[in-house]
């Protein structure tokens, strides 16, 4: 009744909110921090990084553990490859344990030419050794309002210590790569090992890989749905230009493959075992290689985080002034819904790639005004008459008045 009186509650007609700090030691449980990871504010996710900061940025602040990343390949796999080795390279870094599997190179030599880490370097001074070698005169000529413009803008506050910036000009040390846990799946190997299997038969490649991944998943103790070790750790798997014809697959050079639905299912049980333990897996496909558009409409939808790459060799815009600065534009397909019913979408959408000497890094998409001085002299006569016939049919729509109402 005094309670009543003076309208307070006791502690037992308190209703617990959803708001309430989880305490340790009986508020409730707590997410774990495993080396290498971080948890997202937005989602409760634990967050690892991509292996390159200004793509982690773009995706919300990192993969999130248990999630598959999609790599669509460009046309020479040039710069899918290099995604696929900061993936690799960031693991070792943070002391994950890897699962490498490819069909056209050894996981041996893959990790051979993974790229060394900036250790202790900030990207000021790599953008400031970046701007001495390249020199003054490239600085920008536009208008003035633009001469203070930042030229990284997508790459992540270094302060937040979370992923690290590698040198493409110097490989991985040795006694790094001796410290993790490495497991390999080579496809000619795992061939040879199994006569019974054939090489054609993609169905069974793709079954020999699951059977291989989850070996590693349930004996290293990488599983989240049984009580685990004292000391965890993430396992990173990547699987290189799965879907191509060196895997035996045949939807890259037939309209109506064989097995169509191959692909799909192995995505599927792969998720499927992404789910339920402590790892993050990266695939590079070659979309521009697949016949069949629905087959790769199904592989983006079994797959949580999809980005596309575009390059300009061979293209127009390989010799067009205007992305003389860039190498290839990057596309963000398809960003992960974790415990929301909306992704976290940057607002960002322009962005393109470049490799400097050193660096791989993603950038926003600046494209000189149309008469700056870095337009050439045949784009300029082109826009001229653009606009003359653009003046032209006005005038003819007009019937002879002197001025148009709008």
């Amino acid at each position: 009744m005094a309670a009543l009186a003076t309208g307070e509650l006791t502690p037992s007609e308190r209703v617990p909110t959803s708001f309430q700090r989880k305490v340790p030691g009986g508020g409730g449980s707590r997410l774990a921090i495993l080396p290498g990871t971080r948890p997202s504010v937005r989602h409760g996710q634990l967050l690892l990084s991509s292996g390159l900061p200004s793509l982690d940025c773009v995706l919300g602040g990192g993969l999130a553990v248990g999630t598959l990343l999609l790599i669509e390949e460009d046309t020479y796999g040039i710069y899918s490859s290099l995604l696929f080795k900061h993936f690799l390279a960031e693991g070792i870094v943070c002391g994950h344990n890897l699962f490498i599997a490819s069909a056209k190179e050894e996981p041996a030599d893959i990790l051979k030419e993974l790229p060394s880490p900036f250790l202790n370097t900030s990207v000021s001074a790599m953008e400031e050794e970046e701007a001495a070698m390249k020199g003054k005169q490239e600085s920008m000529k536009i208008a003035w309002r633009y001469q203070n413009i930042q030229t990284l803008e997508v790459t992540q506050n270094t302060s937040s210590k979370f992923g690290h910036y590698f040198d493409l000009s110097k490989p991985l040390a040795s006694e790094l790569i001796q410290n993790i846990g490495c497991h390999g799946f080579f496809l000619s190997e795992e061939t040879a090992l199994c006569p019974d299997m054939n090489s054609c038969n993609m169905a069974s490649g793709y079954s020999r890989l699951l059977h291989s991944i989850q070996k590693v998943i349930y004996q290293e103790g990488f599983d989240g749905s049984i009580p685990q070790k004292a000391q965890r750790n993430i396992l990173r798997i990547g699987i290189q230009s799965l879907g191509s014809v060196l895997w035996g697959d045949d939807i890259c050079c037939n309209e109506n493959p064989q097995n169509i639905h191959s692909l799909t299912r192995f995505l599927y049980v792969l998720r499927g075992l992404l789910r339920t333990s402590l790892s993050a897996c990266i695939i590079t496909i070659p979309s521009h290689l697949i016949q069949n558009k629905a087959i790769m409409e199904r592989v983006t939808n079994l797959s949580d985080t999809v980005v596309g790459l575009e390059s300009f060799i061979g293209s127009e815009r390989e010799t067009n002034p205007l992305y003389k600065d860039y190498h290839g534009l990057i596309h963000i397909r398809q960003i992960p819904r974790l415990n929301s019913f909306n992704c976290n979408v940057s607002d960002m959408k322009d962005l393109a790639f470049r490799l400097r000497r050193k660096l791989f890094v993603i950038e926003r998409l600046h494209l000189p005004p149309d008469l700056s001085d870095t337009v050439s002299r045949t784009s300029k006569q082109d826009l001229a008459e653009s606009t003359k016939l653009l003046s032209s049919g006005c005038s003819a729509m007009a019937i002879g008045k002197k001025h148009l109402d709008f």
